[in-house]
């Protein structure tokens, strides 16, 4: 379900702070945070900004494509290692 208009977007007010000082400077270092829940908006693009997944800070760069989106979409919090091969299943002698 989406966030009221009234409302407005959620930004997390540190981490836009930290956007601005970035801007403000042409810094290229990377902005982490644990707000993944915050929305990209257009300041941010061209910026780096770590991620927490839940162990580590994922570097994601923002683009022009996923202004709107949450940040935590672009950092999966669960590690996908395959399906099961047919070596793992139980063979049945008939």
């Amino acid at each position: 379900m989406s966030r009221s208009i009234k409302k407005g977007p959620f930004v997390e007010e540190k981490l836009m702070t930290r956007v601005r000082r970035a801007q403000r400077a042409s810094s290229r270092n990377v902005i982490q945070t644990w707000s993944r829940a915050s929305m990209i908006m257009p300041e941010m693009v061209g910026l780096t900004i770590g991620v927490h997944d839940g162990r580590r800070h994922i570097p994601v760069l923002i683009s022009e494509n996923m202004v709107g989106h949450r940040l935590g979409e672009f950092a999966p919090t669960r590690t996908f290692r395959g399906h099961m091969g047919r070596s793992d299943r139980a063979t049945t002698i008939r």
